[in-house]
């Protein structure tokens, strides 16, 4: 019997031409692992609404932010696509309600767990995108997700790029950002040095600046860049 998603489109003010999309996007693996049933998860419709998120986001920003340099709009784009906030635009959908989950991720609070309700957000992006086209996925995040960040996007990135990467990184995989110097070039009146940054042992960014700490924030700029188009 299918789910009854009525509050849920709603709130999306739109009708699904093909409900087996809607309903993919709420099927977490934990599930399927336990019921043992031959049907896809949600996981396929999360990797294309990553990648149609990061698309809006980074149009509505290009278009809003003439001004803004290409460091500022990524570091200004990851601080906006993060799991605090995918999460939070799930609460407003209620996303939670409807997710199905084997019983050892719901008795662990697996409908209020901030990486499966972002996860879940994005599916569904991947599911309106499949089922009506990119305009309506733009203007659902629109309204459920970019009204938490009216000031920043009217102000500018909120923060420093290593700052941000920080805070991402400490979210999103539990440990810092690692920064080695690679080397320097040049006189010592004009010395430059160039730095790596490495979450793990995975070299994410390079950067280079006439002290260790430009240097750093070029680094951590590349850095965004990768992780919000992952």
């Amino acid at each position: 019997m299918r789910d009854d998603y009525s509050k849920l489109l709603a709130k999306l003010k739109i009708r699904f031409k093909n409900p087996n999309f809607l309903d993919q996007a709420f099927v977490h693996r934990s599930y399927l692992n336990e019921v043992k049933i031959d049907s896809p998860s949600n996981e396929r419709l999360e990797f294309l609404g990553d990648a149609i998120l990061s698309l809006i986001v980074s149009s509505t920003l290009f278009n809003l932010r003439a001004k803004d340099t290409e460091g500022d709009l990524t570091n200004l784009r990851a601080y906006i696509v993060k799991t605090k906030s995918l999460a939070e635009a799930s609460r407003k959908l209620n996303l939670g309600r409807y997710l199905k989950l084997s019983r050892g991720e719901e008795s662990g609070g697996g409908r209020e767990n901030p990486q499966l309700l972002a996860n879940t957000y994005e599916a569904l992006l991947g599911a309106i995108y499949l089922d009506q086209g990119l305009g309506t996925c733009e203007k659902v995040i629109r309204e459920s997700l970019l009204p938490q960040f009216i000031k920043e996007i009217n102000q500018g990135p909120p923060k420093d790029a290593k700052s941000n990467l920080q805070e991402i990184v400490q979210e999103k995989f539990k440990k810092s950002p690692l920064y080695k110097i690679l080397g320097t070039r040049g006189p010592d009146h004009a010395k430059k040095f160039l730095v790596a940054v490495y979450i793990g042992e995975k070299e994410m960014g390079h950067g280079q600046g006439s002290s260790k700490q430009v240097a750093e924030e070029m680094a951590a700029k590349e850095a965004l860049g990768k992780l919000t188009v992952r």
